[in-house]
Formats: C-alpha cells, sequence, structure tokens
C-alpha cells in the first residue's frame, strides 16, 4: 500500500479539501510546503486531464513519492461552456476568487435561471516516480446562483448553487461538500486506486 503520498498543489483551501477527503487510511500526506525547491508546474493542457497528468508526473519525479494533482473546470452552458479549464483566471491571471466570482454573475445577468445550469468537472491524476499514472474524475451538476451566498469554501463556492439542497457549495460545511462535491468524487475513486497500484509501488522500489 502507498505509505506517503505528495499533494501537488500550493493552494491552501484545496490542501486542506484533499487532505480531509484522503485522509485516515494510514497514508503520510506531503504537501509542496515541504518541497519549496518544487518546480512550478504551467498548465498549459487544452484539458484538465493533461493539467492533472502533468503536475501530478512532475511532482513525483521531482519528489520521489507517488504525487496526486487535481485540475478543475466550470462549465456553464449559457456561455457555451465558459470558463472550462480557464476557471482559476476567468477574470485574470492574478484575479482573486471574488474577481472571478463577479465577472461571472456579470456575465450572466438577466439570463434566467432555467438556462443557468452549469456542472464542475475534476480531473485527479496520480503519478508514481516510475511513471505509471491513474486518471479518474467527478462531476458535480448545478446551477449558477443570481448572486454569492455563504461564506465557506473558496473558488466559486459562493456562486455554485445545489438545487435540491437549496444551497450554494459555501452555505455547506465541509463535511456536506465533501459529500457531494466533484473533488470529493474525483478523490474518493483515487484513494481506491491507490490501493490498486500497489503493485506497481513495490515493482518500482518506491
Amino acid at each position: 500500500m502507498i505509505r506517503e503520498l505528495v499533494l501537488a498543489t500550493r493552494n491552501r483551501h484545496k490542501r486542506e479539501e484533499l487532505a480531509a477527503i484522503l485522509g485516515g487510511h494510514d497514508i503520510t500526506i506531503h504537501t509542496l510546503d515541504e518541497f519549496p525547491d518544487a518546480p512550478e508546474v504551467v498548465e498549459d493542457g487544452d484539458t484538465c486531464e493533461a493539467n492533472a497528468i502533468k503536475k501530478a508526473r512532475v511532482i513525483a519525479e521531482f519528489t520521489g513519492l507517488p504525487a496526486v494533482a487535481d485540475d478543475t473546470g466550470l462549465e456553464v452552458d449559457a456561455l457555451g461552456g465558459r470558463p472550462g479549464i480557464y476557471a482559476a483566471r476567468y477574470a485574470g491571471e492574478d484575479a482573486t476568487y471574488e474577481d472571478n466570482c463577479r465577472k461571472l454573475l456579470l456575465e450572466l445577468t438577466g439570463v434566467p435561471r432555467e438556462r443557468r445550469t452549469a456542472r464542475f468537472l475534476t480531473v485527479a491524476a496520480i503519478a508514481l516516480p516510475s511513471d505509471g499514472i491513474r486518471v479518474v474524475q467527478g462531476i458535480l451538476e448545478g446551477e449558477i446562483a443570481a448572486e454569492a451566498r455563504g461564506t465557506l469554501g473558496f473558488g466559486y463556492d459562493p456562486v455554485f448553487l445545489i438545487p435540491e439542497l437549496a444551497k450554494t457549495l459555501a452555505e455547506l460545511s465541509a463535511d456536506q461538500k465533501n459529500a457531494i462535491s466533484h473533488r470529493a468524487k474525483a478523490f474518493t475513486q483515487a484513494k481506491a486506486l491507490l490501493r490498486e497500484m500497489e503493485f506497481e509501488i513495490l515493482e518500482s522500489g518506491v
């Protein structure tokens, strides 16, 4: 079984969320804070899968440990699928979470609720130093709220509404969010993959 795993992210909010999802399985979880010289990976892929694979592979090779990385896109139907893989920098390279949410709501001004359908897609990739790699994905369907609501979570959580709960992701507790979110769905599958990859770990000598 994998005993150590590096989360290939410097995003504090994401790191805390992923550690909560992946924890409790006798795995020591490292973050990039423990590897200050780790390279910055340019996310220049055309898909979430390409970006996740690249990040996981680079960090696994650098640290010599199994690494897991994810990339998430937000697809809004009324915007033709935008912002897609550019969700994190939708309002510009140095955009804050608030900037991105503000731009999204502005672009949807006047769009009725029935046309505000959207989904999050998270692709998670687990890479071994030996170059073995596995990919899983999680999807969360919802809609874009008329205004930001809630103070929990991060990113687009304040504007992403779960219709059946009548709440945005930012109005859910961490436990509630981790039970339904796109990232939780992807990383729950990733936990199962960690066991399946045991033979490759042994073979690679990690």
